[in-house]
C-alpha cells in the first residue's frame, strides 16, 4: 500500500463544516494525506474566516519534501509509538489514528520514516450542519486495541476537535498526542510582522540531549561532557537566533531561513488560551485552549509557517477512556 503523504491522485472532495464566519475544510481519510504521521482523521486542510481571511498552509512549500503536514493535524505517539518497543522486526504496530504499521529492523521508532502499512483501522465519518464525527474502529494487536473517536465542529468564530480514546484490549496505552498547527495567516511568511503569546513568561527548556545528535559523532566520542554541554548549548542559540523572547511573547527578527524549534518551561493548565498567534499589520490571530494540563508545549515553524505544540500524555488502563478538548478562536481586531 502507498505511503506517499503529498499524493492527491483521485482525492475526493473536502468535508465543509460552516458557521456563519467560519469554513472548514477537511480532507476525507486517505485521501490528501496517507503518510504514516499522521492522524488521518480530522485532518483539517483549510479554515477561513469571513470568506476572506485563511490560516493553514503546508508543512512544506516544496512538492515531495517533508512529511505531508497542512493546516491543523494532530499526531499520537510521536516518541511513545503504542506496541513499538515490544515489536520485532517484521512484526506490526498500532499507529493510531491510521493503521497496523510495520516495523522493519530494530532501529528505534523515527516519525520522519515512512512506514509499511499493514492494515488500515476501520473508519465511519457522520456529518450534520456544522460538525463532523470520525469513528475508529480497533484493530487488535497483541492486546493493543484502541477505539478513537473525533468530533470536528464550528460555531461563530470558534472551531473545537473533541477526542474520546477508549481503550478496548488487553494492554495499557501509554503514549501521546499533539496537534501540529501548520499556521500561516492570510499565507504572510513568518517574520517581524508575528508575534507568538503565551499566558506566562517563556522560558526555554534546554534540549542538550536532543542537540547532541547533531554534533558529529567522533566529537560526541572523543570530546568530554562539559565541552560537549558548550557545543549544544552554542548550537542551541544559533537555531534559536531568529526568536527574540520579550516576556510573555515570542517575536522573529526576520523571516526564517531555517527551521526553528524550542520547548518551553512553565507552563500548566489554565482558562487562557495556551498560546495566540498574531499577525500585527492585518490585526489577525489565532489561539488555543485546552481542557487538559499540558505534559509539553514546543514550537516549531520555518519560513512560512510557525505551529506551537501543546502534547497530552495518555496512560489507559484496559476498559478505560479519556476525554480531551481543543478550541480555537479566529480573530480580526479593530
Amino acid at each position: 500500500m502507498s505511503t506517499d503523504p503529498t499524493s492527491s491522485e483521485n482525492n475526493p472532495p473536502p468535508i465543509l463544516i460552516r458557521s456563519d464566519r467560519l469554513t472548514v475544510e477537511i480532507a476525507p481519510p486517505g485521501s490528501v494525506y496517507r503518510g504514516t504521521r499522521f492522524d488521518w482523521t480530522g485532518f483539517i486542510t483549510q479554515v477561513t474566516l469571513d470568506g476572506a481571511h485563511t490560516f493553514c498552509v503546508p508543512e512544506s512549500l516544496e512538492l515531495g519534501r517533508g512529511t505531508g503536514g497542512i493546516g491543523l493535524c494532530n499526531e499520537f505517539g510521536n516518541e511513545k509509538p503504542v506496541g513499538y518497543a515490544e515489536a520485532q522486526p517484521g512484526d506490526v504496530f498500532p499507529k493510531l489514528g491510521i493503521g497496523l504499521l510495520k516495523r522493519p529492523d530494530g532501529a528505534d521508532y523515527n516519525f520522519f520514516r515512512a512506514y509499511e502499512i499493514c492494515e488500515l483501522f476501520p473508519v465511519s465519518v457522520e456529518t450534520a450542519p456544522g460538525q463532523a464525527r470520525f469513528l475508529v474502529e480497533p484493530v487488535d494487536c497483541r492486546g493493543y486495541a484502541v477505539r478513537l473517536t473525533k468530533t470536528v465542529s464550528v460555531q461563530g468564530n470558534q472551531l473545537q476537535i473533541a477526542y474520546q480514546l477508549e481503550n478496548a484490549g488487553r494492554q495499557p496505552v501509554v503514549t501521546h498526542e499533539y496537534c501540529h498547527n501548520f499556521i500561516g495567516i492570510d499565507r504572510q511568511p513568518i517574520g517581524p510582522d508575528y508575534s507568538l503569546r503565551f499566558p506566562y513568561p517563556v522560558e526555554l527548556e534546554k534540549l542538550t540531549q536532543m542537540l547532541r545528535g547533531m554534533v558529529p559523532p567522533i566529537l560526541r566520542r572523543i570530546l568530554p561532557v562539559s565541552l560537549l554541554d558548550k557545543l549544544t548549548d552554542s548550537l542551541m542559540k544559533q537555531r534559536m537566533a531568529i526568536l527574540e523572547i520579550d516576556g510573555e511573547e515570542i517575536h522573529f527578527r526576520d523571516i526564517p531561513k531555517d527551521a526553528f524549534y524550542c520547548r518551553l518551561q512553565g507552563f500548566t493548565q489554565t482558562r487562557s488560551p495556551q498560546w495566540e498567534l498574531v499577525h500585527l499589520s492585518r490585526k489577525m490571530g489565532i489561539r488555543e485552549t485546552d481542557d487538559f494540563a499540558p505534559a509539553r508545549i514546543a514550537v516549531w515553524g520555518t519560513t512560512h509557517v510557525v505551529s506551537a505544540e501543546v502534547f497530552i500524555d495518555i496512560n489507559l488502563q484496559p476498559g478505560e477512556m479519556l476525554s480531551w478538548t481543543r478550541r480555537y478562536e479566529f480573530l480580526t481586531f479593530v
